[in-house]
């Protein structure tokens, strides 16, 4: 599995001066979370990353190659994307939207096969939306859009996920549920790369963060070195209290005085 690298990568935010280069690589087997308040440029870097918007400077690399260097379909067999929001472009059912996944595998005008959509049942299963295979996409409660969102990556089965905000609309047991299931992925090789608004479930789930500021500043690396509650407090301008629950950290905000 190709490692995702960001070389010397300054993102393009239109009005923001150049930010600092990142420089990091996400490795299979890691979990690495985005953290900043709205406007730092998580989706941005989630975009560029995913080769749909143009850095400013520097490069994304899959293994040895730049993502310039490959076609759309190579990359999409090894980053899969869900987006924090998304579009019906037509109506299409829960199963139909899942099987998209199986696109980048299939030549042109290649029908899915019944190992296709065996996979696609699987992963709507996985996500606890299979009985809804039927229904619309368009008929769906948001966590449950959500949560097909997911399926047809998992569908897809990249080496590398990235997600931003993958908890969006979903109650809290299918937050765990989806977490647990990054988790699955990183342990059976794969990589995920997600953009979080939730510092606990970031300090919880992940092995590496990156932080970007506001200013265009950024800095990235073992959570356990960026959970500084200097630098949380720096990043969000909120003071922080921290507290210990099963040996974790646990972040709640100060109430003003």
């Amino acid at each position: 599995m190709n490692p995702l690298r960001a070389k010397e990568l300054v993102i393009d935010i239109p009005g923001r001066a150049e930010g600092q280069p990142l420089d990091f690589g996400v490795d299979p087997g890691q979990i690495w979370g985005v953290l900043g308040p709205n406007g730092a440029g998580k989706t941005t870097l989630l975009h560029t990353l995913a080769g749909l918007r143009s850095p400013r400077q520097g490069e994304v690399c899959l293994g040895e190659h730049s993502l310039t260097e490959l076609r759309r379909r190579q990359i999409s067999q090894q980053l899969g994307l869900v987006f924090q929001d998304r579009q019906d472009g037509f109506p299409a059912t829960v199963l139909e939207t899942a099987l998209i996944g199986r696109h980048p595998w299939l030549s042109p005008w290649q029908m899915e096969s019944g190992e296709d959509e065996r996979l696609a049942r699987q992963a709507l299963d996985k996500l606890d939306v299979g009985h809804l295979g039927d229904r619309l996409v368009s008929t769906l409660s948001g966590g449950e859009r959500q949560r097909v969102a997911i399926a047809t990556v998992l569908t897809q089965a990249p080496d590398t996920w990235l997600l931003d905000e993958p908890t969006n609309h979903l109650d809290l047991h299918h937050q765990v549920s989806v977490l647990e299931l990054l988790t699955e992925q990183a342990r059976s090789g794969r990589s995920v790369f997600m953009c979080l608004h939730d510092l606990n479930s970031a300090a919880r789930w992940c092995d590496h963060l990156l932080l970007l500021y506001p200013n265009g500043d950024a800095c990235w690396g073992p959570a356990e070195r960026m959970l500084v509650p200097s630098a949380l407090e720096r990043l969000y301008d909120q003071a922080l209290q921290t507290v210990e629950v099963d040996g974790a950290p646990l972040f709640v905000p100060k109430k003003a005085r």
